[in-house]
């Protein structure tokens, strides 16, 4: 079966969809550098840099990569490593908007695991150092936040009332792409969900050329702490 793939580049002045000259199979089955063979990957959404807290002591800002020319030069010079990211980037879309397709209760972590990576290496038409998986994919469940994989012999089964973190990543040449995403079946997670999505939005739109690091974490914890969730019966502020 297949299906049309367009890829939605979001840029200052609208949304454009980008239409490759082939058409991705459901489920994918063509690596992402022939689904795009003349190299023009999506490139999702463009952020402007935001304005820092604490200006830099030598009184530039970010917006002189957009203002000057010398800049702008340079930026057209790393035209190549964006490709690649980009390239990376499409692969770890694809997959990512698959597994979301087919994942259940009742499935073993490690096939879960095992069946995304199957399909990010051949996504990615993995080759050595050259393309492939950027790690051991995590799938850490409940209390447990982050960077649980499992090996074989792990029977850990997925369960309704769990909350699940998938994160893996896909990388071309050494520059990775890497996305985590939360999967929970059971609604009363809903809430929260969204709290999660709305601070990591903030702390997308807040990060930037010059901006401190403890800027980003304050704006995603006012996010996060704007947010109530009441679980079991029990209010979390």
């Amino acid at each position: 079966k297949k299906s049309c793939f367009k890829a939605a580049a979001v840029v200052t002045n609208g949304i454009h969809p980008t239409v490759s000259c082939l058409q991705q199979t459901n489920p994918p089955s063509i690596p992402i550098c022939e689904l795009f063979p003349g190299g023009n990957f999506p490139e999702g959404q463009i952020l402007e840099h935001p304005t820092p807290k604490v200006p830099p002591a030598d009184g530039s800002l970010a917006i002189n990569r957009t203002t000057s020319e010398e800049k702008r030069m340079l930026d057209m010079a790393q035209t190549e490593i964006y490709r690649e990211l980009r390239q990376a980037a499409e692969c770890h879309r694809q997959t990512r908007k698959w597994v979301m397709s087919w994942v259940e209760p009742g499935m073993k972590m490690i096939d879960i695991c095992e069946r995304l990576e199957n399909m990010n290496r051949l996504l990615i038409k993995e080759k050595g150092l050259e393309a492939g998986l950027a790690f051991p994919t995590g799938c850490s469940l409940n209390s447990c936040a982050a960077h649980y994989t499992p090996n074989n012999g792990d029977n850990t089964i997925l369960q309704r009332d769990d909350v699940c973190k998938i994160d893996f990543g896909t990388h071309i040449n050494g520059r990775i792409i890497d996305c985590a995403w939360t999967v929970a079946f059971n609604p009363k997670y809903d809430e929260l969900l969204k709290a999660v999505r709305d601070a990591t939005n903030t702390g997308i739109q807040t990060a930037g050329i010059d901006v401190r690091l403890c800027d980003v974490g304050e704006a995603i914890q006012e996010v996060m702490e704007s947010h109530e969730l009441e679980l079991d019966g029990k209010l979390y502020p």
